[in-house]
Parts: structure tokens; sequence; C-alpha cells
């Protein structure tokens, strides 16, 4: 039962009512219907994962951007690397514009209409090339001063940071976007690849990789310590913002079905996916998330959305 708090009833006065009194919380009342002293409370219910519109090429090792309702699916295996582009609508992926270059392990960062496809690799060789997409077409944008694959990316198109990765050894390297160019920003504490990211140019969260739990909070200039992931992973779906992250996924070092999700200060467990994969694609937020693609170990097409109901006020006898 929920605990009502000293504060929440300093000062009330109990009232006889027939029905709930749940205008706001911290209500204290007798309910003369059920003979019993109750209060209001908020009350959160738990999100849930659910089927979305199955991707029309399955692929792994791909890149995500944008929203739970205007998703963009980019590059990865299916099963070579693929210049192949998908947006998703909320219910179905349709065919977007083909990529300038195939790839595979690229980051992704900014919207549906103005994604980035950051670094990469085509075979063995390690890529610096950066693409820009419109909504409709790819086109070139500045080359990474270090060509890399298993990057972390995330941002806007004219404010994109790249950060991680590896050229084969494990990277620290952080770069950032003005929509032509990119410079050296902040090394990261801890080099790392198959890492996570989330948040703005300014405002950024680094976080597991390989199957590390390291997690690291960007101010725009430099990255600083925040609070370990309870359980190191890697190859897993990001998203969200510095203050509400989420990993979905990936391997620790198994394959998993778990979440994790970071409110700014700390971890806590979220609502496993209906489905164990890794090396898969994320986007949206930390409430209206969207995940899709990866291995199992085949390579899927499956995409799950996961879905966080606003709070409620409820009431409850003491």
């Amino acid at each position: 039962m929920a605990q009502l708090s000293s504060t929440e009833i300093t000062g009330s006065a109990i009232l006889a009512a027939a029905t709930a009194d749940t205008s706001t919380a911290g209500n204290l009342w007798f309910d003369t219907e059920g003979n019993a002293l109750k209060y209001s409370y908020n009350y959160q219910a738990p999100g849930a994962w659910t089927a979305g519109g199955s991707m029309i090429a399955a692929r792994d090792n791909l890149g995500g951007a944008g929203t739970q309702n205007a998703g963009l699916a980019i590059a990865g295996c299916a099963p070579a690397e693929s210049t192949c582009t998908e947006e998703y609508n909320g219910s179905s992926w349709s065919a977007g514009g083909a990529l300038i270059n195939q790839r595979r392990l690229t980051a992704g960062a900014g919207t549906q209409d103005a994604g980035l496809a950051i670094g990469g690799c085509q075979g063995a060789p390690d890529i610096a090339c950066t693409e820009e997409y419109n909504g409709s077409s790819w086109s070139t944008g500045g080359a990474l001063i270090t060509g890399r694959t298993a990057l972390a990316g995330t941002g806007t198109q004219n404010a994109g940071l790249a950060f991680g990765g590896k050229t084969p050894g494990s990277l620290s390297c952080t770069e950032e976007y003005d929509g032509a160019a990119w410079a050296a920003g902040g090394a990261l504490i801890g080099a790392r690849d198959g890492l996570g990211g989330a948040g703005t140019q300014n405002e950024a969260l680094a976080y597991g990789g390989a199957i590390s739990a390291l997690t690291e909070e960007y101010n725009g200039t430099s990255w600083s310590a925040a609070t370990a992931m309870p359980v190191g992973r890697g190859d897993f779906a990001s998203g969200g913002d510095q203050n509400a992250a989420f990993a979905a996924g990936g391997r620790n070092p198994g394959m998993t079905a778990t979440v994790v999700e970071y409110d700014g200060s700390v971890w806590s467990d979220g609502t496993s996916m209906i489905t164990a994969r890794c090396i898969l694609a994320g986007a949206g937020t930390q409430s209206t998330a969207l995940a899709f693609g990866g291995s199992t170990p085949s390579k899927q097409s499956a995409t799950e959305e996961y879905t966080l109901p606003g709070p409620a006020i409820c009431a409850c006898a003491l």
C-alpha cells in the first residue's frame, strides 16, 4: 500500500464524503459508504512495450534517430552493409532515400526530416563520412576528424555530437558538428565502443559500451563521471536526454531484453522489452521510446514502442 507522508496531511481537515476526493494528492477524508478513512496520493503506472510495425528490411548494426512517431532507421546489415533508409510514422515503416555510402555500425542523430548518419564501416575499413538527411534524400556533410565505427551520436543536424567508437581499438575522442564541419570536443573519461548516447551537444549522456557500466555527462566542453549503470552492457538501443535516458536490450554479456532508465542522478530498472536482442537501434524519449531491428542472433525487422502513462491521483484506505 502506498504511504502517505505526514506533510501531506498536515493541516488537512478530515471530512465525511460518499465519494473519493482525488482532485489533488494529499486529501484525507472518511468514506461514508466504505466506512473507511482514506487519502489520495500520486500514482505512476508502469510503462509497457508493445509491438509496432515491422521494418521493410530486417537488419542489425543500424543507426537510429527521430521520435516514436517520426523515426529514422539508417543503414545496417541486411545482410551486407546497406544504404537502406526507412521512416516510421508511429505505425508503419516506409522507404526513404538511400544513403550515398553503404555502411554498418553507424551513429544516427537528429530528426526524421533533419537527420545525420555518422561514421561506421564498409567491410574492414572504418569511415569518416557524414551524411545529412532532409526527409527525402541524403547529401554529403563534413567528414569526421577520426573515422570510426560502433560510435554513439546525439544532438541535431546543426549541433551534433559523436563520441567513442573504435578504429579498431576503443576510442575516447569526442567531436562536435556545426552543420558543416566537425571540431574536437572533450575526451571521454573511459574509451569504449558499442555505447549509447542521449541528449544534446551541450547536455549529453554517454553510457555503457562493450559491457561497461560507465556513465558520463557532457556540458559542451568536458565529460564528468555520473552514476554507473546497474549492470554493464553494450550494443543496445538508446535515447532520451541527459536527465531522462534509456538503455534497451543489448548484451550484458549475453543477449538481454532488460531496460534501465536514468533520471539525471541514478539508474533504475524499467519494463523489459518483448524480445531480447542486440545491435539494435533506438529513438525517442524515455517515456515514448522506439526500438527496432537488431539480432537474436538472426536479423530482425521487429519494432517495439514503449509508452509510460501519465501520473494519476488514486485513493487508498489507511
